[in-house]
């Protein structure tokens, strides 16, 4: 066999390979609908059941933390919507978490200076330096105080004033929950393609992957704002870790596996931003690729060898290991490339499969963003096809741009944590 015969042969086998990891990650994502479907009869029992009352006496305490970096645009409304919370101001312990270095650290102390005169419990706790990144400042907070149960807010989210007052009471009735997380809306969805293109991605992930699992006993992911922590379990699974640019990922994993499951909480949302340019929505998600490989090199492993059921574990290693599709994706499109050019041009042997990876892409995208988009009531049909259609750009650009990051996060290097820059309510 000639040279081009054999570097035919390797590119073969190499699409092949990053195909069918591409086509396993699709079909994986095609049972979140089915599952979706097949739960809506047990809807209104399921929302039924988020109800619950606690008496002002039997109110536990929440420490509320904040952590910010160079965030001084957003702090102000920050820490207003969290003034106006519905919950005993004695009862509240309010951490600012500020690692900032850029001056803004000033605009923080001062604001939870006004808080401590208005009668609020308020700490503003400036770190010289960013050890664990914001792993290591929620650590830092959590060792000053001992409320037993611990909210968390990024700089950018607005909760409404009865959040606390919906979720605290559904993690108090259920003793071996380790976390409630709220689905998030995003204010500015509507700002641009790009911000309608992240709606779409974000509706598809509290309804069809956060919802679903949760309801189907599965492991689903808390997001690291929007939630509330039970204490003692972040105790029992070690405690913040910044072995992870994911950490919420990390530990929401050393929970499940520490016995501790999750809830999800549809209503009331709390909003927030998405990242409205394009370097800054790359600069996230590359944090999040590179994490998620972390996490995987980590626990993908303890999680197979767990005394979870079947379903349990692939569900769970399904939820670690699916951002491994962008390179995944990469690698294909690169070796098809090369391939069909040493072939001088003869697309004809691929076609079979470029046909069957379209329909499941069809198939994925529509099935994972129309149920969202129509239960949520966000618009037109027109809205939504323009922001489906940017979907699959945007997919080969992350492929493309953060394949590399993501290949070498799982083989053990280490990157700084890059906040996402936020733009101003």
């Amino acid at each position: 066999m000639t040279l081009i015969g054999l570097t035919i042969a390797a590119l073969d086998a190499i699409t092949a390979v990053a195909a069918a990891g591409v086509l396993a990650i699709g079909l994986g994502f095609l049972t979140l609908p089915a599952l979706y479907w097949n739960g809506r009869a047990r809807e209104k029992q399921f929302h039924a059941s988020d109800k619950s009352a606690l008496c002002e006496d039997a109110l536990p305490t929440v420490l509320l933390q904040l952590p910010v970096y160079n965030e001084g645009a957003v702090v102000g409304g920050l820490l207003q919507a969290v003034s106006a919370l519905d919950w005993p101001r004695h009862k509240l312990h309010i951490q600012l978490l500020d690692d900032s270095t850029d001056g803004s650290e000033e605009t923080g102390r001062a604001a939870i200076d006004a808080l401590t005169r208005e009668g609020y419990r308020a700490q503003h706790l400036h770190r010289s330096h960013r050890q664990g990144y914001k792993a290591g400042a929620l650590a830092t907070g959590l060792a000053l105080g001992d409320a037993p149960f611990i909210a968390m807010l990024d700089a950018d989210f607005r909760p409404p004033p009865d959040w606390l007052r919906t979720l605290i009471p559904r993690l108090v009735a259920e003793p071996h929950a380790g976390f409630a997380q709220s689905r998030c809306e995003f204010a500015n969805a509507d700002k641009n393609w790009l911000t309608r293109a992240q709606g779409l991605l974000f509706d598809a992930h509290f309804l069809m992957e956060q919802d679903v699992r949760a309801r189907a006993g599965l492991l689903f992911q808390f997001n690291g704002t929007a939630g509330i922590w039970r204490r003692s379990a972040i105790e029992d699974a070690g405690g913040w870790s910044a072995e992870s640019l994911c950490e919420d990922l990390e530990l929401t994993v050393r929970a499940a596996l520490a016995g501790w499951h999750g809830i999800f909480a549809m209503h009331p949302p709390v909003a927030g931003l998405v990242p409205d340019r394009m370097q800054h929505w790359r600069v996230q998600q590359r944090r999040w690729a590179g994490g998620f490989a972390q996490v995987a090199r980590r626990l993908v492993l303890p999680v197979l060898k767990s005394d979870w059921t079947l379903a349990q574990k692939l569900s769970a290693s399904f939820l670690i290991l699916y951002q491994a599709f962008l390179p995944l994706v990469a690698i294909a499109c690169l070796a098809l490339g090369v391939d069909i050019a040493l072939r001088e041009g003869d697309i004809r042997p691929f076609l079979p499969l470029a046909g069957a990876l379209s329909v499941l892409a069809v198939l994925v995208a529509v099935s994972m963003t129309l149920p969202p988009y129509v239960a949520l009531g966000r618009g037109r049909a027109g809205r939504y096809i323009a922001a489906l259609i940017s979907l699959p750009p945007l997919v080969l650009y992350l492929s493309f741009a953060n394949a590399r990051a993501t290949v070498s996060a799982f083989f053990g290097r280490r990157e700084a944590y890059a906040r996402t820059p936020k733009p101003a309510h």
